[in-house]
């Protein structure tokens, strides 16, 4: 009777060791100056963040500017952000802070060994997943939680779960939270504008265009 019982002891001591040994490990993520984590994803051969940064300060720990009222917004020819009407505790999570090219062109927002996209990275992204005109369903969160009905052509199947976040114009109103979202490219297109992405809740399509460096958009970090 011992003897079954230690047999029984060993078996199961057995099985739950290489139950331990066969789980799987939590998946890679990357964490910000601030603290905030993020997933990330691997789309062709180039690694994202899943999120809309949220950072507040740089990677050398500076704060960056936070700025509220639409006259200091509209006069910036420096780095700014802000949060979607100026409500951090609603906008936040889940579509992250809204920052001016200013800021993309310090190099120093991205956590260390990330960087703001350049216009040829959203190329190669939107090229892979078989041009810009499908791109976008194949990048957009399904449903409509977030996005507004119809999301049409979500899928997203390349997992980088795109979010409507809106945009702060030049002139400081804001605008299309749930309808479309904007990013960032770290490319200047002339001396006021820079590359960007939008996407729609109405089409499936990646637009690609230059927009006011003034303008605040969200930032997806690409891997070094």
């Amino acid at each position: 009777m011992l003897l079954t019982m230690g047999l029984l002891i060993m078996l199961n001591y057995s099985c739950n060791k290489d139950e331990d040994n066969n789980v799987d490990p939590p998946p890679p993520t990357v964490t910000d100056i601030d603290g905030n984590v993020y997933n990330i994803v691997s789309i062709g051969t180039q690694t994202w963040l899943v999120e809309n940064l949220k950072v507040t300060k740089y990677n050398d720990t500076t704060d960056i500017p936070l700025v509220t009222g639409s006259t200091a917004w509209e006069n910036l020819t420096t780095s700014a952000y802000c949060w979607y009407e100026n409500d951090e505790a609603t906008h936040k999570n889940p579509y992250g802070a809204l920052y001016n090219w200013y800021t993309v062109n310090t190099a120093n927002l991205c956590p260390t060994g990330w960087h703001v996209p350049t216009n040829l990275e959203w190329i190669i992204l939107t090229d892979y997943l078989e041009g810009e005109s499908l791109a976008g369903g194949k990048l957009k969160e399904t449903g409509t939680s977030h996005w507004a009905t119809p999301n049409i052509g979500a899928t997203n199947e390349a997992g980088f779960t795109a979010l409507p976040g809106g945009t702060r114009y030049s002139f400081g109103q804001f605008n299309f939270v749930g309808d479309y979202g904007y990013w960032w490219s770290s490319t200047e297109s002339n001396a006021a504008e820079a590359w960007g992405r939008r996407m729609d809740y109405d089409s499936s399509h990646v637009f690609r265009d230059s927009f006011s460096k003034q303008g605040g958009f969200s930032v997806r970090c690409l891997k070094d």
